[in-house]
């Protein structure tokens, strides 16, 4: 897979690409990264998630082509899809918190698996060659609690709203690709799977760094929701280079098609 600067850019440049869920603290610094690449990004979101957010602070509003859109409104996504004609589509948006799921899980499963049906229904009848990376979670799997790392044939689960959101997504995308893609070689989808992420410019509710920082600035205890849990964490431009790799091979290698990847 291409992950180097010279590689990315001979793929991305001029590139029309739309990433949804670009406010988020993935999303812009995915926005930031295809926007040194030379490429055109159009980014998809209802809102700007936190104050202060990754978002403003770099200024992406005058970086990028930046849009309020619901991902669940379908038909506003499809016209948006089939006027711009983009060359990539990285579909992150989605409601990715685990303790807000349980206060409002209809609307978890409806960002998270309707949302990501709206995109792939957009290209049902989308004429132009395009590569799409749906972005889920490691959450998607079902967690049977042992200590190896979770592959891409493990079963697919999730005993909470949030990680069961996942699970359906996935199962959606699944469903489309058989269903109406698995012929067209217009359309090449591939799934990136990964976990917990820090870096710069997270200022997110339910963020074990930024948390901490909080709470000792004010010298106050730290409020962790499971404390005797053992998790990973990656630096945000860890999996965005795979997804950006991922996107690549997608592009020139048909057989990837309807892979998922664990970043």
């Amino acid at each position: 897979m291409a992950n180097n600067k010279n590689q990315l850019e001979s793929i991305y440049k001029g590139k029309t690409i739309i990433i949804t869920g670009h406010t988020g603290f993935k999303g812009s610094w995915l926005s930031i990264w295809l926007s040194s690449l030379g490429a055109k990004v159009i980014g998809l979101s209802i809102d700007i998630p936190c104050q202060p957010s990754n978002f403003e602070v770099n200024k992406l509003k005058d970086l990028i082509d930046d849009r309020r859109v619901d991902i669940r409104e379908a038909k506003k996504i499809r016209e948006i899809i089939h006027k711009e004609k983009p060359d990539f589509i990285f579909h992150l948006a989605a409601q990715a918190l685990v303790r807000r799921s349980y206060e409002n899980p209809l609307d978890t499963i409806l960002t998270n698996a309707y949302g990501s049906s709206s995109i792939l229904d957009a290209l049902r009848d989308f004429e132009k060659k395009v590569t799409v990376v749906m972005i889920t979670s490691d959450k998607a799997y079902d967690n049977v609690e042992w200590v190896w790392g979770y592959r891409e044939t493990d079963n697919l689960g999730g005993k909470d709203p949030y990680s069961a959101s996942k699970g359906m997504a996935e199962l959606a995308i699944k469903t489309y690709i058989e269903s109406f893609f698995r012929k067209n070689n217009n359309i090449t989808i591939g799934i990136a799977r990964a976990g917990n992420v820090i870096g710069g410019g997270d200022w997110a509710e339910d963020r074990i760094i930024p948390d901490c920082i909080r709470s000792w600035s004010k010298n106050l205890p730290v409020d962790i929701r499971n404390p005797h849990s053992t998790r990973p964490w990656q630096h945000v431009l860890e999996p965005l280079s795979g997804y950006l790799a991922l996107g690549a091979a997608l592009a020139s290698q048909q057989d990837l098609h309807g892979e998922a990847f664990n970043f």
